[in-house]
């Protein structure tokens, strides 16, 4: 069974958009330790929602881990992972992080309570209550 993940982006620097017309993307510029330990968590068929940053402050899509996560080749840390996605659709509607906090089903997920990182844990529950939110 696939694990979940949510993954963050200033999307004026790639956005989910982005993603959909490049068919495929590097995940790549991830530096903090606690998000570094969870990308090399990532396996190939993982489940992603894309999250943008910024004046959006929600998740948007919905992508796919194409393999594991690897050291970033473009980097000479090799504690610094890199993993290869690609979508695999648009939220019906974005779903906030305004939404996200005041769903009590959701009161313990890391996207409330640690804002700054940027790849993250998403556990059965959270990912249907987040699909679910965007239906309506």
């Amino acid at each position: 069974m696939p694990n979940r993940w949510l993954f963050k982006t200033e999307p004026s620097a790639y956005s989910f958009q982005q993603l959909q017309k490049d068919k495929r993307t590097v995940w790549d510029g991830v530096k903090n330790n606690l998000a570094l330990k969870h990308l090399s968590g990532i396996k190939k068929g993982d489940w992603v929602f894309i999250y943008h940053t910024g004046d959006e402050k929600a998740a948007v899509g919905i992508a796919r881990a194409l393999g594991g996560a690897y050291p970033d080749p473009k980097k000479k840390d090799p504690k610094l992972l890199v993993v290869e996605i690609e979508p695999v659709k648009e939220l019906s509607r974005p779903v906030t992080l305004a939404e996200v906090k005041v769903n009590a089903k959701l009161k313990n997920f890391d996207l409330a309570r640690l804002p700054r990182l940027s790849v993250m844990p998403v556990s059965e529950e959270q990912w249907k209550t987040i699909e679910e939110m965007a239906r309506r």
